[in-house]
């Protein structure tokens, strides 16, 4: 007895499934779910191609390579002088399940995920931690040379060398490296040759190659807290245990107990903490390198934005002081050129090259030579240190701006943090605030700036409000500081 395949296929054309596809393409479509969804039975004999084409209004060609695609993947099977049959091809020890429907879009987390994966998926990051902007929907990038930067690109594609269309399997493309261990020297105070460099695809993928390459699930990493929520997210999926430690105002300050464990990866952001906007002092980099080399423990080192000094030269780096090579040294070209580049760099002690090398090349298979060989030309021309400048004048400009306006405007009971580096700064509240609250009124009102005690990784200890002002354009600073300046007071005053 043939299976009523026509009456299928027609509520499916009826429906408008697969709608787009050409008619033989639908057709195939609709028997396979069919086959799949347990409606055509294993060893059903399946109407002839004549017979099913004129039941559909199709010509016959339709129908006939509908099935032979179908045969072609192994759902139907041709008996010479029978006709056609579905394919019996489910496993004899199972019985037929049928799909569960997908969970809905903002439901619960599916099942399927894992403890980690349900604890890393659970808080999106772009909701609620990233800071660059203050104004909503208000990203400014006209300072990138865009046209500079397409002509070095075009320059390398017109005639790439067969390396750019491979895998950057020697740690990334040697000039880059070069130029980059020109300037590192220069304006970091970092010492290292050309083979300590490996470019990578951004800090978070140079995070990953240290956390899969230096510790082992349940090791010990010490986490500034508050600290990045970029670098929890790597730690935690690779199942390492945070030891948060307290931040004052010269960056990380572990207590004694906290100099009685013994990590295996200690984070920082010396030059400009993140994202309390404090930057260590040389006492506490002192501390903790000769701490780091009595227990064996590896500093990440992350410098992401240290071009934003406009108080001066920017500060040398923690990699600089290190006697013991313990420190690994991060840096990235997302915030000073746009983030879309997706280039950063990790720089590693001489006994680690091979590993990193290696590591890298196994794990995450690098490329973009051919963006990697404009961005050499970009630094080596000059182009990167007179972006830099351009760019550091521009910030400056809007930083000075917006603490004037809420300097001038904010009661005394918030303290703005006063670092003179970076693309962000702090509004800390006094202890009553409830900065989650105030942070989704200011939303309400258009302005995007993020509550200081979500990038705790312990209970808070402060409240405050973190602002990013690096893509904002000048021009809406001072009225969108004066509307947050207004929001906060109007808040301390009601909480106080």
């Amino acid at each position: 007895m043939h299976v009523p395949l026509g009456d299928l296929i027609l509520t499916g054309l009826e429906a408008g499934a697969f709608l787009g596809l050409p008619a033989n393409r639908r057709v195939f479509e609709l028997v396979r779910h069919a086959i799949l969804g347990h409606q055509l039975q294993g060893g059903a004999k399946l109407p002839s191609t004549r017979d099913l084409a004129i039941e559909l209004g199709l010509s016959r060609n339709t129908v006939l390579a509908a099935y032979e695609q179908l045969l072609a993947e192994g759902y139907i099977e041709a008996r010479s002088g029978s006709g056609s049959y579905v394919a019996d091809t489910l496993p004899r020890a199972l019985a037929p399940v049928r799909p569960k429907p997908a969970r809905q879009a903002g439901g619960a987390a599916p099942r399927e995920l894992s403890r980690r994966g349900r604890m890393l998926t659970a808080t999106p990051s772009d909701k609620c931690y990233e800071i660059q902007e203050f104004v909503a929907g208000a990203n400014d990038f006209s300072a990138f040379p865009h046209k500079l930067w397409q002509r070095l690109q075009n320059k390398h594609w017109r005639s790439p060398e067969p390396a750019f269309l491979d895998y950057a399997r020697a740690g990334g493309y040697q000039p880059l490296r070069e130029s980059l261990t020109e300037y590192l020297r220069v304006s970091r105070s970092v010492r290292l040759n050309p083979d300590q460099v490996l470019i990578t695809a951004g800090t978070q993928q140079s995070l990953d190659l240290c956390a899969r390459l230096l510790t082992d699930g349940g090791d010990m990493v010490w986490m500034e807290n508050p600290g990045y929520w970029g670098a929890r997210r790597i730690f935690e999926a690779n199942d390492l245990n945070l030891r948060p430690v307290a931040v004052d105002a010269e960056g990380i300050a572990p207590s004694a107990a906290d100099l009685q464990t013994a990590p295996r990866m200690i984070y920082v952001t010396p030059s400009h903490q993140y994202p309390t906007d404090v930057v260590m002092g040389l006492s506490r980099r002192r501390l903790l390198i000769e701490f780091a080399g009595r227990k064996g423990a590896w500093i990440l080192e992350d410098d992401y934005d240290s071009e934003f000094r406009y108080g001066g030269r920017p500060l040398a780096s923690l990699q600089g002081l290190d006697s013991h090579a313990r420190v690994i040294y991060l840096g990235t070209f997302s915030k000073v050129l746009y983030p879309g580049i997706r280039i950063g760099y990790v720089v590693v002690p001489p006994d680690l090259i091979e590993s990193f090398r290696t590591g890298l090349s196994d794990i995450h298979r690098p490329g973009q030579m051919a963006v990697q060989a404009a961005l050499s030309d970009f630094i080596r021309l000059g182009h990167f240190s007179s972006h830099i400048r351009n760019v550091r004048a521009r910030y400056g400009k809007c930083r000075a701006l917006l603490q004037q306006c809420l300097q001038k405007k904010l009661l005394p009971q918030a303290r703005l943090s006063n670092a003179d580096t970076g693309l962000h700064l702090v509004i800390h509240l006094p202890e009553h605030c409830d900065d989650v609250l105030l942070v989704a009124q200011a939303k309400r009102r258009q302005l995007d700036v993020k509550p200081l005690s979500s990038y705790y990784v312990a209970p808070p200890l402060t409240r405050g409000v973190v602002v990013g002002y690096g893509y904002t354009p000048q021009e809406q600073i001072m009225p969108s500081a004066l509307r947050l300046a207004d929001l906060v007071n109007r808040h301390i005053r009601a909480t106080g």
